[in-house]
């Protein structure tokens, strides 16, 4: 029976901040075995679809889980995408622009974020995101937003980024004090809700379903698929719930765990 194997980008498929800002010939090579066995591969990260890099788009991967599990893509068919509340994020942004707060609205297919950001784009630059699906000019009500994120200048951004999950229990966040950035979005969409939708849909069972991770946001995604690989590189938190754990990305460990533990 076919499988089907869901990759992380960052710090499992790629280290943009390390200097690896595309898939390594191994890791590529290892991939393409699974294709050639019949096995479905797809992207399962956080990242929006303007964020993925033209490799990633170019590669021929089977499908996309994307902003979390918000949006469910199998050969380029959207099969599942739940958009966070309009009225919330009107209100929402209101407050960011009071606390100068810079934020991005990450939606289907482009993005949106005020070209006054310089910051926010520098650091995105940074992580090899190009500008070309991100759009400067837009109107709220035209727009359907499945997750955010935020740069904070100060501790007052940061509490009233912190208050937002306390008063709102349905939704759910990452925080990197290094950058001062916020990743805001739906608690019931995860990479483990859209494995599992995916699944359904390729109508394969979970125990044939394996993925690899390195973040806290995977988590869920490792514990619930078949055989869940931890990158080498991962945090032991997140290294407990894996069933196995493989080598850094820097140390092509993709490859080594398709190899090891698929193949």
């Amino acid at each position: 029976m076919k499988k089907a194997i869901f990759f992380d980008i960052d710090g499992t498929l790629l280290d943009c901040k390390g200097g690896i800002t595309e898939i390594t010939p191994r890791v590529k090579e290892a991939i393409r075995k699974l294709q050639a066995n019949g096995d479905y591969v797809f992207i399962a990260s956080g990242r929006p679809y303007a964020f993925l890099s033209q490799a990633i788009l170019d590669f021929g991967f089977d499908g996309f889980i994307l902003t979390n599990g918000a949006q469910v893509i199998i050969n380029d068919n959207v099969i599942y995408k739940d958009p966070m509340d309009g009225e919330f994020i009107k209100s929402l942004v209101k407050e960011f622009d009071k606390l100068n707060i810079q934020y991005i609205l990450e939606g289907e297919y482009y993005s949106y974020m005020k070209e006054i950001y310089k910051e926010f784009y520098a650091l995105y630059e940074s992580l090899g995101v190009s500008r070309k699906l991100i759009k400067g000019d837009y109107n709220l009500d035209d727009i359907d937003v499945y997750k955010i994120e935020m740069m904070c200048p100060n501790d007052e951004a940061v509490d009233f980024c912190l208050s937002l999950i306390e008063s709102n229990p349905g939704l759910d966040y990452s925080h990197s004090m290094d950058s001062k950035s916020f990743e805001l979005y739906a608690k019931k969409n995860t990479k483990a809700s859209g494995i599992l939708t995916a699944l359904k849909y390729l109508d394969i069972p979970v125990e044939n379903s394996y993925a690899f991770g390195d973040e806290r946001n995977d988590i869920e995604m490792l514990s619930t698929v078949g055989m869940g690989i931890a990158m080498g590189n991962a945090k032991d938190e997140v290294k407990k719930y894996a069933k196995k754990v493989t080598d850094t990305v820097e140390n092509d460990g993709v490859a080594v765990g398709i190899d090891k533990y698929i193949i």
